[in-house]
């Protein structure tokens, strides 16, 4: 069992991220048993939830003319397009439905302003505006973050890499994840977390 100061994050475990989902990660539901096995060993774990409206300004439906996983301009910086997904409400939103963990305290929904995407568990795409979850873990004493889920490129690395900048240990479990891979984004997250000095085991 964990320390009562480490917490495991699990990253949007939803419907529209495993196989037959609107943004299907390339065996995204193989992680469901890891973390519900990883969770049974933490008295402590958040889940995260992306939580969009219906035109959000991050798909590629909402852009005329654009394809999904093109890359654009906007106000906070370059943003890839994606397919319509994780609508709120939505059975693709939903959590899978063999995600099993019982000792689970909060649930943080991200992406729900429609003007700005947000892969970070911590702050919206502007890297500015926060979720409020550091504030939350600070609180409560925890020292140590421990990341799963998914993708592994974009939600996990963003997640784990603010999780660092705030000053928590973090820990990224690889074998819990599953990646996109889109642009070499997967070759991108092992520099970035080898350059911020994020664990990844």
């Amino acid at each position: 069992m964990h320390a009562d100061t480490d917490v495991l994050l699990a990253i949007d475990v939803q419907n529209d991220f495993c196989p037959g989902g609107r943004l299907a990660v390339p065996g995204g539901d193989e992680v469901v048993p890891l973390i519900n096995r990883l969770a049974h060993n933490f008295r402590h774990v958040v889940l995260t939830q992306d939580w969009h409206p219906a035109g959000h300004l991050s798909f590629a439906s909402s852009h005329p003319g654009k394809e999904p996983f093109t890359r654009i301009e906007m106000p906070y910086g370059p943003q890839t397009l994606w397919p319509d997904h994780c609508i709120q409400s939505s059975e693709g939103a939903a959590f899978h439905a063999r995600l099993d963990i019982p000792r689970a305290e909060l649930i943080v929904r991200k992406g729900f302003r429609r003007e700005i995407d947000s892969y970070s568990a911590f702050f919206e795409n502007d890297h500015r505006t926060p979720t409020g979850l550091g504030g939350y873990l600070r609180e409560r004493g925890f020292t140590k973050v421990v990341c799963a889920g998914l993708a592994f490129d974009y939600c996990v690395r963003y997640s784990a890499e603010d999780a660092k900048a705030l000053g928590f240990e973090t820990e990224v479990i690889a074998a819990a994840c599953r990646s996109i891979d889109l642009g070499g984004s997967v070759g991108a997250t092992h520099k970035s977390f080898a350059e911020r000095g994020i664990a990844l085991s």
